[in-house]
């Protein structure tokens, strides 16, 4: 949906017919995210309370091996995992995004790619691909999703592992298929998030409004198409892989019927 509730039309995806990223009314442009909010990105999320835990968590389950993440970001979670000795990758659709990365301790020895993580290629076979922070659902259709996975399984070496950490939706967070919430909320600053969720088309328009104590209101507006674990699954079968593990945070918390999010851990199906 737009912002005006008006429908983003996007067309039909069919193997193999060149560019299928979102022809419609509304081109799909994996850089727009971030070109918007890159210089305040990290100031603005510094309230992120699991990113240790979520760096810990990561560095076990790759291993040793080179990690992948796509969405890669300013480098919250590939710049910790650097300085503690992993070989770490990215794909990143904004410029501007990995222009900040570069800009910190280390983040010159970061090999990025700028391009759409539903199918950018970056060399070298990887223990670890990560994509993080519900970065999943920025991908416009369920057939682009379904092209990250498959993505993701490509670039996997022997015995590699996807994460996918998301949000879970539940019908009572929306009233008239609206909600409004604070998050990331600190001594001097909050972000309130509006949302607006079509739950036939899965659709959802956010705007997160940054309220912070001597600086000007700043706006970040964008539409996800959101998707249930169960679908994930289904996506990661048709990519060869399946479900290894599923938490409810990064410290590896039960995950229910109540819980707000999911992280994720595929692996290669077995050889038949």
């Amino acid at each position: 949906m737009t912002a005006d509730g008006a429908s983003v039309a996007y067309d039909r995806f069919v193997p193999g017919n060149g560019d299928h990223r979102g022809q419609g009314r509304h081109k799909y442009d994996p850089g727009a995210y971030g070109r918007g909010i890159a210089e305040d990105y990290d100031r603005l999320y510094r309230s992120i309370v699991d990113t240790e835990a979520a760096v810990d968590r990561l560095i076990a389950l790759a291993g040793g091996g080179p990690v992948l993440e796509m969405g890669i970001g300013t480098g919250r979670l590939a710049l910790p995992m650097h300085r503690r000795g992993l070989e770490v990758a990215g794909i990143e659709g904004s410029t501007e995004m990995v222009e900040v990365l570069r800009r910190k301790p280390g983040g010159e020895q970061v090999k990025v790619v700028v391009g759409d993580f539903a199918d950018t290629r970056v060399p070298g076979d990887f223990s670890l691909v990560v994509l993080a922070l519900h970065t999943i659902f920025g991908l416009p259709t369920p057939e682009r999703q379904i092209c990250c996975f498959a993505n993701a399984a490509r670039h996997l070496g022997r015995g590699g592992r996807f994460v996918v950490e998301a949000r879970v939706v539940h019908a009572s967070d929306f009233v008239d298929g609206q909600a409004v919430q604070s998050r990331f909320s600190g001594e001097d600053h909050v972000e309130l998030q509006v949302q607006r969720f079509d739950p036939v088309s899965q659709r959802m328009r956010v705007s997160n409004i940054h309220l912070a104590d001597g600086r000007p209101v700043r706006m970040n507006s964008f539409s996800n198409q959101y998707t249930t674990p169960r679908e994930l699954d289904l996506m990661a079968r048709m990519a060869g892989l399946l479900l290894a593990a599923r938490w409810s945070d990064w410290e590896g918390g039960a995950f229910t019927g109540s819980s707000r999010r999911h992280v994720s851990v595929y692996e290669a199906m077995p050889d038949p």
